[in-house]
């Protein structure tokens, strides 16, 4: 049952009228009883019946025919029909009049059925404490006081049956305005309670969207880690399948190794922090914390994942900020003096006395002083570098022109370059700086044609754009056919200054995933398997602010 359907119910069975409608069923049942009681009575001493009764025909009559009354009224209401307020109205008093005609067709009112009278006024106060009862009380007591009265100008009864009658006509109205008070109260209450009820349930419809809105992802797990409850950012950051609303998952998920190891070592000591983690080679960095939801048992935990990519980012302005002022040293100490060996071995190269192993030495001092002066401009774009500026992109389109610009670049290359694209239908949006995304991929398609040429004698790349597991969020995959990475060192091409070509800087992957984390995307190396390389850019949620 969804919460929308569970508050419907509620608000329905809280109603005076479903209320009213249960009351009186309860209220025919008891009437059938009674009349099956009087029926049955009948038949327990007929003789006595024939001497103590005025109109035994009558009353017979009136018994039988409010048997077969209640019985309708039972099965009517037992085959679906919901009475309303003027179907009680007319059942109460019809009850009163019943009984005062068996009260004359019997015995008078000196007969125990007056006291099924008092029962029928309390009914009709409980069911409709309103002007209504008291009306049902006064002609209780009409009805007591004309039989008695009749009794003793007609039938020479004993002038005790008045005062009988005055006594109970007295105690018809005090039942009903005691039950009207307490039906009163009782119906304040159960305004008070229904209206609580309900602010309770649309606060809890109010929780539920938030919690499922929110980009911090919410676990709530057994001490055995088994999850309770998640909402849908845990389900993408952890598994990227999201839950729909309004469905519960058939089987309990598996936390990942990571999560569970992070658990079992808080249970042990609730000091200690868990370190960030990957839930999937291609997911973004994740933070937990754990917290026990009840203090007192303790058998529920509440945790909460954080991407760290906005904190990375955060970091990341104050490491750029430290590192400017260190490349401006760099470039004043470094630069200068590298730009005057450069300079001397060009001098060095126009003197006609140098011999092979001179030129040997010379071309080491070239070769090393354009990659240390490559380094330094590596270092310097970075510090360099803007802040972020995201917009919304629709991400096919955008590769599709990416791809003819990229193209245009690489026209003189040789052999051709070929760039083939992929893309999905029904592509979901993403929230980057398309400057700096496009810097990251013509980086990795650099990287990929010259690999994928020292490999296969071709330049060749492809390009996959798709959405993840649950359909919200975009990434694109470059793959090249390259010699690929060596085993065990997948952690280490992000690392910077770290490279496998004798002329790169290493600063390359280090920059780009630099970028992504700017973006609050996330580069990463997917381990398929396959011939070569394959690079992710995973974009964040296009609903999340950069």
């Amino acid at each position: 049952m969804t919460t929308d359907t569970a508050s419907a119910v509620l608000t329905d069975k809280r109603t005076p009228g479903f209320q009213q409608a249960k009351l009186f069923r309860i209220y025919n049942h008891y009437r059938v009883v009674i009349s099956v009681v009087l029926v049955a009575l009948l038949f327990v001493d007929p003789v006595n019946f024939d001497l103590r009764f005025r109109l035994l025909d009558y009353y017979q009559f009136g018994v039988v025919g409010y048997l077969a009354l209640n019985s309708f009224i039972a099965l009517t209401m037992l085959a679906g029909f919901q009475p309303g307020q003027r179907h009680i109205t007319l059942s109460i008093l019809l009850d009163i009049l019943i009984m005062h005609g068996l009260l004359f067709a019997s015995t008078g009112i000196t007969n125990g059925l007056a006291n099924l009278v008092i029962v029928s006024v309390a009914a009709g106060n409980i069911l409709n404490p309103s002007r209504m009862g008291t009306f049902y009380a006064a002609l209780a007591a009409i009805c007591s006081l004309s039989i008695s009265g009749w009794a003793v100008l007609t039938l020479d009864g004993p002038a005790d049956d008045i005062v009988r009658a005055g006594s109970l006509g007295i105690l018809y109205f005090a039942t009903a305005f005691v039950l009207q008070n307490i039906s009163l109260r009782m119906m304040r209450s159960e305004a008070l309670a229904s209206s609580r009820a309900q602010s309770i349930v649309e606060l809890e419809q109010i929780n539920q969207q938030i919690i499922q809105r929110m980009r911090t992802g919410i676990l709530v797990l057994d001490r055995f880690g088994q999850i309770r409850l998640a909402n849908a950012a845990a389900e993408e950051l952890l598994f990227g399948i999201p839950i729909d609303k309004g469905t519960t998952p058939t089987r309990p998920k598996t936390l990942p190794g990571q999560l569970k190891s992070g658990l079992e070592a808080w249970l042990k000591n609730p000091a200690r922090r868990t370190e960030p983690f990957q839930s999937a080679p291609t997911s973004p960095l994740l933070q937990v914390n754990f917290t026990q939801l009840d203090q007192e048992r303790g058998d529920q935990i509440l945790v909460f994942i954080e991407d760290m990519s906005k904190v990375t980012q955060q970091a990341q302005q104050m490491k750029l900020a430290s590192l400017g002022r260190l490349t401006a040293g760099i470039a004043h100490e470094i630069r200068n003096p590298l730009g005057a060996i450069s300079h001397a071995a060009q001098l060095m190269e126009e003197s006609p006395h140098l011999d092979t192993g001179d030129q040997q030495m010379l071309g080491i001092i070239r070769r090393h002083s354009r990659r240390a002066n490559g380094i330094i401009e590596n270092v310097l774009s970075l510090s360099r570098r803007k802040s972020a500026h995201a917009d919304l992109v629709d991400v096919g389109s955008w590769l599709k022109e990416f791809r003819t610009d990229f193209l245009q670049t690489q026209d003189n290359a040789i052999p051709a370059t070929d760039v083939i694209l992929h893309t999905i239908t029904n592509m979901p949006e993403a929230r980057f700086d398309k400057s700096q995304i496009e810097q990251v991929l013509v980086n990795l398609c650099d990287n990929g044609l010259r690999y994928s040429y020292q490999q296969t004698g071709e330049r060749r790349i492809e390009l996959n754009a798709g959405a993840t597991a649950d359909g919200e969020r975009a990434y694109v995959d470059v793959r090249d056919f390259g010699p690929g990475v060596a085993p065990g060192s997948n952690h280490l091409v992000f690392e910077p200054f770290y490279t496998t070509d004798k002329g790169g800087t290493g600063l390359g992957l280090y920059l780009a995933r630099e970028l992504c984390e700017s973006n609050q995307a996330h580069l990463s190396l997917v381990e398929d398997y396959q011939p070569g390389c394959c690079f992710r850019i995973t974009f964040a949620h296009p609903g999340r602010m950069i």
